[in-house]
């Protein structure tokens, strides 16, 4: 896996249902790809938590689809035990770059208190720390498989749940997969063939704007709207939850 890490790569997203991924994975090992292993497990659980500032800029600049923007979160890897302050910025000609440092579990939530932290964001981030606070909180299970020749990977987010840790409101999309293929560049890629004869075309999403728009009242979404129209269309109707604290 050290040889597809792809901090600076090209992003490709899917929406798919849970049924149609257990379709694509079994035409993805039929065509050589490998699935990522830590320890005994194969669906690794991921705790992220965005930052973002009091209006949520990071937010509105995604959804009025500025081409250059930035999001900045804390990643626990709850089965590798890892936990990263990562820096994910987003260019104008759609290519992605990540920057992330290690930092322990318990400043997972407080990273203003970190000396390391604040030292890597006044280098990375596009904002003043003093601005950001913990926004969102995002838990899922993620499958992770790798094509034959190690140039592309294909990251598969099942059992999405989402919390805005400001007002304790949740959501969930049941049945809902997103699936996105990394690559250096945009070459050819077997499990974009598949997804393909699946009729399973690209699907721009952000996990971060999705469970902004579910779950912070009175936030700007009339696109993300559309896209939760477009994702109840694939997966059927009903499947949007909402939790009020």
């Amino acid at each position: 896996m050290r040889g597809v890490k792809l901090m600076n790569r090209i992003d490709t997203k899917y929406v798919l249902s849970e049924e149609d991924v257990m379709t694509m994975l079994e035409r993805a090992a039929e065509r050589g790809y490998r699935v990522q292993v830590i320890g005994a497990v194969r669906a690794a659980r991921y705790d992220t938590l965005y930052y973002d500032t009091v209006a949520r800029d990071m937010y509105l600049c995604h959804h009025n689809q500025m081409l250059s923007r930035q999001k900045i979160r804390a990643r626990h890897y709850e089965d590798g035990n890892q936990t990263f302050l990562e820096v994910k910025n987003k260019s104008n000609r759609g290519r992605t770059t990540k920057r992330r440092i290690t930092i322990p579990r318990d400043l997972f939530a407080t990273i203003h208190t970190s000396s390391e932290a604040c030292d890597f964001l006044g280098k990375e981030s596009r904002y003043d720390i003093s601005t950001l606070s913990a926004a969102l909180s995002t838990r899922f299970v993620r499958i992770t498989i790798v094509n034959p020749r190690l140039t592309e990977r294909v990251t598969i987010d099942l059992s999405l749940r989402y919390e805005d840790v400001r007002s304790g409101c949740s959501a969930e999309v049941e049945g809902m997969a997103i699936v996105e293929v990394k690559q250096d560049g945009n070459t050819a890629s077997e499990i974009k063939s598949i997804l393909r004869d699946m009729r399973v075309m690209p699907f721009r999403v952000s996990k971060y704007c999705l469970g902004t728009a579910l779950t912070v009242e009175g936030i700007k979404r009339n696109r993300l709207q559309q896209k939760l129209r477009d994702i109840e269309k694939r997966l059927g109707y009903g499947r949007v939850h909402i939790y009020r604290a």
